[in-house]
């Protein structure tokens, strides 16, 4: 009869082992973090603590920046390290244990996770203004990202929406986006309508 496989062993919350399921650990639970965050942050403070150093609490306080910049959740400024150092270190003893810097890291990681999505739905909003512009601004060659949306763009996407808009009411249109004007709508003009509309967050 073959021997029986061992099973492997629960990870711990030292820096030597990162977890070995993709169940949640406690910590991880407590942070927010999927397991896969905290088989990084595991890895991360294991690489970069000596290997008596669990022993002794963790590792240096001086390895926390290279530590972070691993795990691409570097500190903006020395401010925030100080504060970060504040955090995991407060009695200054020079030492980081594993729960203290994973509160740090998985703040960090959530933040830079939090900004990344935001960026990314600037950017899919930004380009949809320009797709909305372009709609107003197509057929004059060089002009749908410099030009303006003037009254005869307006006229113009009215009359393929057969639309019976007033002229007066297409000034107004105008002069709403454009704070009293008649000279034609850019596209931050543009987008500052859109946004009051409420078409964007």
């Amino acid at each position: 009869m073959p021997p029986k496989r061992k099973q492997p062993a629960a990870a711990s919350k030292s820096a030597a082992s990162a977890p070995s399921t993709k169940r949640r650990s406690k910590l991880a639970k407590e942070h927010n973090l999927t397991p896969d965050q905290e088989a990084e942050i595991a890895e991360a403070f294991s690489l970069f603590s000596a290997p008596d150093d669990t022993a002794h609490g963790g590792i240096a306080t001086s390895e926390i920046r290279r530590c972070l910049v691993a795990l691409n959740a570097p500190p903006a400024n020395q401010e925030e390290m100080n504060e970060i150092l504040d955090t995991v270190d407060p009695e200054r003893t020079g030492r980081v244990g594993y729960e203290y810097f994973v509160a740090v890291a998985a703040l960090k990681m959530n933040r830079a996770r939090f900004t990344g999505d935001a960026e990314e739905r600037e950017a899919e909003q930004r380009e949809e203004v320009g797709r909305a512009f372009r709609l107003f601004t197509r057929g004059r060659a060089g002009e749908e990202e410099e030009g303006v949306i003037g009254l005869g763009d307006l006229r113009r996407v009215a009359r393929e929406l057969r639309e019976e808009v007033p002229e007066g009411v297409l000034r107004d249109m105008v002069r709403e986006a454009t704070g009293g004007g008649l000279r034609g709508v850019g596209r931050e003009e543009f987008e500052g309508v859109m946004r009051r509309a409420g078409l964007f967050g």
